[in-house]
């Protein structure tokens, strides 16, 4: 017996690229032959882990891309707009930045209630297809809930520090591995990809994994051992 092929995804709420190359490996991960033996995690990642959590409004893309980039930031968020369209995903440029750790907070909530893979693409749906607020609690319980979660646990979680110890240890993780950037994904521990890969290059990826997955050894109830029955 073969042991699954887990593919771990470093990633943040408000990266395009991750929108898109996440897309990505899920169309590739659709049309694999083993797709039900394969494990996905989505780990945390911030890319302006620095922003504060309280701030009460989140600034614009388009000022923010300004600001950083001068005059030329304008067109940026365009040319990514034109690859995701291609790639059959909606996309609008209206929207707005902020911190994003009480976003990765619910997610590993998620991941607990087994409603992980439904809740990230709401939130991605909501901030990249709709231009809906994720950095605000009523927004995100709004998104959370609607996906699947319980609005009790997620208030909770809100009103709490819960799950951040579970964020930081993913991006501990993630600078042990050296990703500076996402979306970053971790095929069976041995196969990096960085960065939104061709569809192809995905699938690739997981033929091989699959090829090359370790054996698993099944421990027999009925067996006996050097140290008795």
């Amino acid at each position: 017996m073969r042991k699954p092929v887990r593919v771990e995804i470093w990633s943040d709420l408000v990266c395009p690229w991750c929108y898109i190359g996440t897309a990505r490996f899920e169309q590739a991960l659709a049309g694999f032959e083993h797709r039900a033996d394969v494990e996905v995690v989505h780990r945390s990642f911030e890319l302006d882990p620095h922003r504060e959590r309280t701030e009460p409004v989140a600034d614009m893309l388009v000022d923010m891309l300004v600001e950083k980039f001068g005059a030329g930031g304008v067109g940026l968020d365009g040319k990514v707009a034109a690859v995701a369209h291609g790639d059959g995903l909606a996309y609008v440029s209206d929207r707005e930045v902020g911190n994003t750790v009480d976003a990765h907070r619910l997610l590993h909530l998620a991941r607990e209630r087994g409603v992980e893979r439904e809740v990230l693409q709401a939130m991605y749906r909501a901030h990249f297809a709709e231009g809906r607020s994720l950095f605000t609690p009523e927004a995100l319980t709004k998104v959370a809930v609607d996906a699947g979660l319980d609005e009790d646990d997620v208030r909770r979680v809100l009103e709490s520090d819960a799950y951040l110890d579970a964020v930081r240890a993913d991006e501990r993780e993630a600078a042990r591995l050296g990703a500076n950037g996402v979306p970053f994904f971790v095929v069976d521990g041995r196969y990096g990809i960085s960065g939104a890969q061709p569809v192809e290059l995905f699938t690739k990826a997981l033929e091989t994994a699959w090829a090359d997955r370790p054996v698993a050894v099944l421990q027999d109830v009925n067996a006996c051992s050097v140290d008795g029955c």
